[in-house]
């Protein structure tokens, strides 16, 4: 079945976006098994105005796994169509090795996010601390859902209070 990408914000303030990121919840996927915790994003800007992706987790033997990545927007005319890379700074030049993080949704105050991949195939609930209401989690993904993302398959990340920001 052919499905058109979802919408991503209209809009989209980079500077307020910036800072910590923690995440509720996500589609499972290789490089983040079902038992790491504490999983947070940073992002700052770079003076060549990419922004600089810090990721955090701990695995399942609790121990701190970090990984550095560079995001841009792709298109100005798109601002919540961001790409990011993972792959050594040297290696960021090969086509087809950075991946959609295009942003769904994001409350007035920046505070909650939803960000998902165009496939449908990643989806993570990101809010600015370790716990989410549940009237606000049941919004966003409810939007999600609407919008055909498998919310059925997520993981809710644990957060045991282990810094990782």
């Amino acid at each position: 079945m052919d499905r058109q990408p979802p919408p991503t914000v209209s809009s989209l303030d980079l500077d307020r976006y910036l800072g910590t990121w923690y995440e509720m919840a996500r589609l499972p996927m290789r490089h983040e098994p079902p038992e790491y915790s504490d999983i947070s994003a940073s992002y700052s800007r770079q003076p060549d105005g990419t922004l600089r992706v810090d990721n955090r987790a701990h695995n399942g033997e609790g121990e701190l796994e970090e990984s550095v990545g560079v995001a841009t927007v792709a298109d100005p005319a798109e601002p919540g169509r961001l790409q990011v890379s993972f792959l050594p700074e040297g290696l960021r030049w090969i086509p087809f090795t950075k991946g959609d993080y295009w942003i769904l949704r994001v409350d007035e105050g920046y505070r909650t996010a939803l960000v998902g991949s165009p496939d449908y195939a990643y989806l993570w609930l990101l809010h600015r601390e370790p716990e989410l209401d549940t009237a606000t989690r049941d919004a966003f993904l409810e939007y999600a859902r609407s919008l055909g993302y498998p919310v059925e398959k997520l993981i809710y990340t644990r957060h045991t209070g282990r810094r990782t920001a």
